[in-house]
Parts: structure tokens; sequence; C-alpha cells
């Protein structure tokens, strides 16, 4: 309703939306633009350009700008949470979600946690205030020091992710952040669709996760199997693996032992 409202000449949809006659350039979908079945969320947007001649082969990467005022801010945070500067090696986490088909247990964070602050890293976790008493079991149940923040700004934890090392976290926007500014990320994967939602970035990155006839589903439940094996099934070993190999990428910094 909002794109006849403008009056704009050119209006640009998928021939699946709720109302195509409102538009008056439809596209069947991303995969007949690309040519493939599977699309990543990002392609999906940029085939409707594309489809009306916008050049798009390049598939550029998402961007996030961190602002001055977000990294003094965040800096001075660090640093009275014993976080020192000038550069430590930061590994940021994100230990919840949405939904909790996408949720990897806080004991397998707590683990994560351990084997990065072997590695010689400070762990930061991050969340919303509702999802504070995640943050607090992650702590509960971790030999490792972990300085969590759960009142931050988007600028702020844009600016924070920039600093990172390394991001290891469930698929969510705090994923997508990472990738945006270029922190090198391992994401796990349980319900949600993964060719849709893996991070859209030229950084190293890996996903993890174990395939089930069931994925993807819309999330709220786990009608399969009561509980969502997709998300619990998945084994510390195999992010530890990932980050050993995301870390290992030629060219990365290593943190200090």
């Amino acid at each position: 309703m909002f794109v006849r409202a403008t009056g704009a000449r050119h209006r640009i949809g998928y021939s699946y939306y709720q109302y195509p006659f409102l538009y008056n350039h439809l596209l069947l979908s991303a995969s007949d633009f690309w040519k493939r079945e599977k699309t990543h969320s990002a392609e999906q947007q940029l085939a409707l350009v594309g489809f009306v001649g916008v050049p798009v082969d390049d598939r550029l990467k998402c961007h996030l700008s961190v602002t001055a005022d977000a990294l003094l801010s965040i800096e001075g945070k660090l640093t009275e949470f014993g976080v020192p500067g000038p550069e430590p090696a930061i590994a940021l986490i994100h230990p919840s979600t949405a939904f909790f088909t996408k949720r990897w247990p806080a004991e397998n964070f707590a683990r994560t946690a351990e084997f990065l602050t072997g590695k010689g890293f400070k762990i930061v976790a991050v969340g919303s205030r509702n999802e504070s008493k995640v943050l607090d079991d992650l702590k509960l149940v971790s030999t490792a020091p972990i300085t969590t923040f759960d009142d931050l700004t988007l600028p702020e934890i844009t600016a924070l992710a920039s600093k990172a090392r390394i991001f290891v976290g469930n698929d969510s926007g705090i994923a997508h952040i990472a990738a945006a500014v270029g922190t090198p990320s391992v994401v796990i994967f349980g319900s949600s669709n993964r060719d849709h939602w893996r991070p859209w970035t030229d950084a190293p990155n890996e996903i993890v996760f174990n395939e089930f006839a069931c994925q993807p589903c819309p999330g709220y439940e786990c009608k399969e199997f009561g509980e969502p094996r997709c998300i619990l099934s998945i084994s510390t070993d195999s992010v530890a693996e990932s980050v050993e190999r995301v870390l290992g990428y030629p060219g990365l910094p290593e943190a200090a032992g």
C-alpha cells in the first residue's frame, strides 16, 4: 500500500506478494532471476533491482559504519569492566535468539568460551534486556571469565563487533551485524534457513549445523520431535573445529596466549 501511495512511476515487486496489482513490474522469483534454486535473502532483494536493469552481478556484501561516538563509548565500557586496551583479543558471543529452536544451550557456549579463553581471547557476550537470564546462565556455568552486556545500543554493538577478532553465536541479528563489519564469524544454525540467512560477508566465516529433513521450519515449535534436535545435537567439538578453521584463515592475527 505504501509503495503505491508514493506515486512512484516504477513499482517493483514479486508476483507472489499479497497485492501484486499495486506494482507495475513483477518478478516471478529470485531463483528465476539468478537461474538457481537456492538464494540468499540479500540476493532476493538484489534480484528486484537487477530485474529492472540495475547491475547487481557483483553481489555487494552488506556493510555497517561504526560511529566515532559509539566506538568511544564501547571502549570506555570495556575498560570499565576490565577488558583493557589498546587492542585486546576479543571473542564476541551472542548466546540467545528469539526462537528456542535456534538457541544453542548456554552450557555449550560456556565450553566454547573456555576453549577461546585457552587461546588467549577475552570473552564478551551480548544480549538484550530480555536475554539477560541467558547471559547470567552463561556466566554461571562457565569457568572462563565472561564480560556481559544487556544494555548496549545497536551502534555500540556494531562498534563492539568491529573490535572483536571473532564472533560465535546463533543465527541472529547480532550475527549479521558482525558480518557487516567484517568480523570473522562462526554461526550455529538450527531451525532457520541457512541458505537464506548465512553470513553475507567477504570475511572468513563458517556455519555449523546438523542436517534434518524437517529443516527449515518456522521455528515457533518443534513439531517433529517436541524438542529442537537440529540445534541441540550440534556438538561443542564441531563449533571448536569451525573456530579453529576461521582463526587459521591466512592473514588473520592471532590472539595473545
